[in-house]
Parts: C-alpha cells; sequence; structure tokens
C-alpha cells in the first residue's frame, strides 16, 4: 500500500499551480474572461531581428530572404547547423498560424525507450500508470506558465511542450522558457531544428481539433507567439542524443530566450508568471510528490489538451556511468515532451526541478533529467547573454 502522504502533497501540488497562474495572471477587466492577446494589430514594435543576424547567417551561408521564402525546408545534412554556437530562427511573421499549429505532430522517436537497460542498482521498480489529467480550463487562470513548443524538423512540424520560468538577470520581466533538448536539437545525428516557437496556454479554452480549425486567434494563442532567438542545449544532448533518447536523457533538457512575434513586452510581464528553478532538490526518497504537465500529442491523446500526472518520484539509471533520471507514473505520450516537473518548496510554492525526456512506447511512465550544476550553468549563461534586454 502507498502512503496517503504523497497523495495529499499531490492535492497541494496541483493547486499550487493554479493558485500561482491565478494570483499572478492577466489583470481582470469586465471584458470576457480571457487574457489580452499580445501581438494584435494595435501592438507596437514588432519582432525585430538581432542586429547581427543577416551577418551571421551569411558567414554559414544562408541568405535571409530566402530562408523566409522557404530554404529553410532545405535539410542538407551537411548544411544543418549543429554546433551551440551556430543557432539561428529568423521571425518568419505568420507563419504559424492556428491551422499550421493543429496539424504539428508529436516527435514519435522521443517517447520511444527500448534501449533502456539500466544499472538495477540506481533504479526503482517501475511504477504503477497514472493516469493524466485533463487541465482545469481556462488555461490561463489554470496553468499560465505551461505552452506549447511548435519547431521544423525533417520529418515534418512537431510539436513539444514547456514552462516560463524566470530570468535572475531580468527580473519580473523574463523571457526565458525550458524545455527537453530534443524539442530544439537532434543530437549527434543533427542539428538545431526550425521555426522554434512557444505559446504559452496554447487552446486557452480547450477546444476540440476540430473546433480548432475555425477558432480565433486569441483562442488558439491567447497571449500571442513567442519565437526563440536564442537556444541553448547541453554538450550531453548534442554529443550523445539519441532517437530514443540514447545515453544524451539524463542531459536532456535546454533553455530557450524568446521574443514575441508580434509586440514588444516581455513574455513574463505578458503572461503574469514564471517558475523558479531548483538545481538542487532532494533525493527522490525525500519528495512526496511530483507533478508533470504537457500537452500529450500522440496518441490516445491528439495535443489539443493540457494534461497532467502527479507521483511521488523514483529513479532510473539508463546506462552505467551516467547520472540518474526521474521517473514517475504517467499515461502522458510524445508531445508532453519538455513540458515542467514541479516540486512544492519548503515555502509552498512550486519550483521547476525536471522536463519530460523519454517513456515507453506503451506508455505508463515517464522519466526526466536530474537537473544539476551543469544545468543551471546553461541556465545562469542565457540569463547573462541578455542581461538587461
Amino acid at each position: 500500500m502507498r502512503s496517503i502522504r504523497p497523495l495529499l502533497a499531490a492535492a497541494g501540488l496541483v493547486s499550487a499551480l493554479a493558485l500561482t497562474a491565478t494570483a499572478c495572471g492577466p489583470s481582470e477587466d469586465n471584458s470576457a474572461d480571457k487574457p489580452a492577446a499580445s501581438g494584435s494589430a494595435a501592438d507596437n514594435g514588432g519582432a525585430a531581428l538581432p542586429a547581427d543576424l543577416a551577418d551571421k547567417l551569411k558567414e554559414q551561408g544562408v541568405d535571409l530572404d530566402k530562408w523566409k521564402n522557404g530554404e529553410w525546408k532545405n535539410w542538407d545534412k551537411d548544411k544543418w547547423l549543429r554546433e551551440a554556437k551556430d543557432f539561428v530562427n529568423p521571425v518568419i511573421d505568420g507563419l504559424w498560424k492556428p491551422e499550421r499549429m493543429t496539424t504539428a505532430k508529436a516527435p514519435a522517436k522521443t517517447m520511444a525507450a527500448g534501449d533502456i537497460s539500466g544499472d538495477q542498482d540506481v533504479t526503482d521498480p517501475e511504477p504503477r500508470p497514472v493516469q493524466a489529467e485533463p487541465e482545469k480550463k481556462p488555461y490561463h487562470k489554470n496553468a499560465a506558465p505551461v505552452g506549447k513548443v511548435f519547431f521544423d524538423a525533417p520529418e515534418g512540424s512537431m510539436v513539444c511542450s514547456a514552462t516560463v520560468v524566470k530570468d535572475p538577470k531580468n527580473p519580473g520581466k523574463s523571457n526565458m522558457v525550458w524545455t527537453a533538448g530534443h524539442c530544439v536539437h537532434a543530437g549527434q545525428a543533427g542539428g538545431w531544428y526550425r521555426n522554434i516557437a512557444f505559446v504559452p496556454a496554447y487552446n486557452d479554452q480547450g477546444k476540440s481539433p476540430a473546433a480548432l480549425e475555425s477558432a480565433q486567434p486569441h483562442e488558439v494563442a491567447p497571449y500571442g507567439v513567442y519565437w526563440a532567438d536564442w537556444v541553448a542545449t547541453s554538450a550531453g544532448w548534442i554529443d550523445e542524443g539519441g532517437p530514443t533518447g540514447g545515453t544524451g536523457a539524463p542531459y536532456d533538457y535546454a533553455v530557450m530566450h524568446v521574443k514575441p512575434e508580434k509586440g514588444t513586452k516581455s513574455l513574463e510581464e505578458t503572461v503574469g508568471v514564471a517558475l523558479d528553478i531548483d538545481f538542487d532538490a532532494p533525493e527522490a526518497k525525500d519528495i512526496s510528490a511530483m507533478g508533470a504537465w504537457g500537452y500529450p500529442a500522440a496518441p490516445p491523446y491528439d495535443g489539443a489538451l493540457m494534461h497532467k500526472c502527479v507521483d511521488r518520484p523514483g529513479r532510473l539509471s539508463i546506462a552505467p556511468g551516467t547520472p540518474t533520471m526521474w521517473r514517475i507514473g504517467c499515461t502522458m505520450t510524445g508531445g508532453s515532451s519538455g513540458g515542467g516537473w514541479f516540486a512544492e518548496q519548503p515555502d509552498g510554492k512550486l519550483a521547476l526541478v525536471s522536463n519530460t525526456s523519454i517513456g515507453p512506447v506503451t506508455s505508463g511512465w515517464l522519466a526526466g533529467p536530474r537537473l544539476d550544476q551543469d544545468a543551471q550553468q546553461l541556465y545562469a549563461m542565457m540569463s547573462e547573454k541578455f542581461a538587461g534586454q
């Protein structure tokens, strides 16, 4: 029998995210019960590109005009940018239209975990499946910092999940988003994905895929579309990440800096909340509950609805000598990859402690990397890069 303590903690975990989002969410008025969409026609400024981006693209053999007109669809492996310094992601205004978002697929490879043969000495028994629970609607009042990542890969348009996190160098004005490495970079066999964009509180009212086809833009993207203007992932993922996670799975995390497709307001100001990250979480046995949020898109899910799972975490080792990962029972599938994992802190607030990385083809559990000093350095580097901006 499982003790009752994790169940009580789980209830608190679920309500804590909701209260955080509600307390810090968009200002209330007498209009419709929805946040004002960033990126409306009334906004000024636009999503200006970094001043040196055109020159940088030319250095790498990329013509900006040709790129925007479809050159990004050329996945010539010899020209696929893969090194950390090579990331480019120029804004293509209007590319991620609602209908294009609804047809993007989950990267199925990321949820296959058939190569796991971990050291049983540091792997806990497989957890019982926890049925994913749909998040309450509207999402902007219950889980505002959670959203979907859209990107283009050689296989087509893809989706992941992600979370708005705080920026130490820009308090109250963060433009930082946490996700999985495999949602931004193909790992050892490829390079950076393209047209990476983040939509917080995607499908705010929880409409069906059919209804989304005729939905208004603010219903699909209530806060607007935010393009990644810089992304960083771990060297471990770039060097070791594989089609089923591989030995890069324990390093499968990434942080994105984003900017609005329209307007100039920061992501945190627009959404109303950003989460802390805990890079020094205690051992699994000392955590009574951990929750994962995301948009599962592989069957039996369709990617339209936000879901969550809460369970007591265990440990999973995928290979000798690699860091042990967190693991929880959860029936979410591909598309939930990159979604944040949260745990309650001593002050009662939630902090991000991991992100969804891998899970078995048949679903039933998820595993995510333990965020350590290397992850913290990556996060600090990104914050420093955009300090004061």
